[in-house]
């Protein structure tokens, strides 16, 4: 599946989270705030903000210039040619929190004429229709990976730390509810955990273990907002023998304990 939409749809926003997509979202006027796994998250003028399968997202209204590319992964596999977009572990499961990108007008010129590319070639139903399709999502991605090193703090940081970065990320989405520890990851990437924090300190204001923290904060969140799981059984499955060390964990990163989390989801 490739899809693009203005979200002029009455159906779309609630579409958002019935297909395993990967979603681009470009706000092209105003601003437009989404609610991305319970957390508000504004997006201005020529901004885009990427999510994944996982994420659940809202949009606080469809009355906006905002439009959005989605595909899943038997239409393109992000893990499969990363080699050739780099951006696996960077625009898609690069943390717990999803990117924004900023164009300027120069850009935002350049994406449109993309857009507008795609738009007619979506008019041809013909047999080369999908390889169209897949080139033209893969300049678009390639673009929004360049523009993402605007967002590191140290943007001359060279190729091969940013593949390791984004190594570690894709190994903390894949094994954040059993590893827990900087050294599980930096033992599978055969570097120090001193290697990764002087790394990650060029790279962002997170360190390795905020990222994994933050990456099992976002996936209660997520369960206690769309699920009926008791704590005992979210604690399990996020690699916690004990109900009462998640909670505490939980607890110190938001604040309140998981059962008052939730309540205080079922108020608002």
């Amino acid at each position: 599946m490739f899809q693009l939409s203005d979200f002029t749809c009455p159906t779309e926003n609630i579409k958002m989270n019935t297909d395993s997509l990967y979603r681009i979202v470009w706000v092209q006027e105003d601003s437009c705030t989404f609610i991305v796994d319970t957390v508000p998250v504004e997006v201005k003028k020529n901004q885009l903000i990427f999510f994944t399968p996982h994420n659940q997202v809202e949009m606080s209204s469809t009355e906006y210039q905002v439009v959005s590319l989605s595909f899943n992964r038997e239409f393109y596999c992000i893990r499969e040619h990363d080699h050739e977009v780099s951006c696996y572990g960077y625009l898609f499961y690069g943390s717990s929190n999803v990117p924004v990108i900023t164009l300027d007008d120069k850009e935002a010129d350049r994406f449109k004429l993309l857009f507008q590319v795609l738009r007619e070639e979506f008019e041809y139903a013909d047999n080369i229709q999908g390889d169209m399709l897949r080139v033209l999502l893969k300049r678009l991605l390639i673009k929004s990976a360049r523009l993402t090193r605007n967002l590191l703090l140290n943007p001359e940081i060279n190729s091969s730390q940013l593949d390791l970065i984004r190594q570690f990320n894709v190994l903390v989405e894949m094994n954040f509810k059993q590893k827990h520890k900087v050294k599980d990851y930096a033992d599978m990437l055969f570097k120090s955990p001193k290697t990764l924090s002087n790394l990650f300190a060029q790279y962002s204001d997170d360190s390795p273990l905020q990222t994994i923290n933050q990456r099992i904060i976002l996936e209660a969140k997520r369960q206690l907002a769309h699920t009926d799981k008791t704590v005992e059984e979210l604690a399990f499955e996020l690699g916690y023998a004990d109900a009462a060390h998640f909670s505490k964990f939980f607890k110190k990163h938001e604040g309140v304990s998981p059962i008052s989390f939730k309540k205080r989801l079922a108020l608002a």
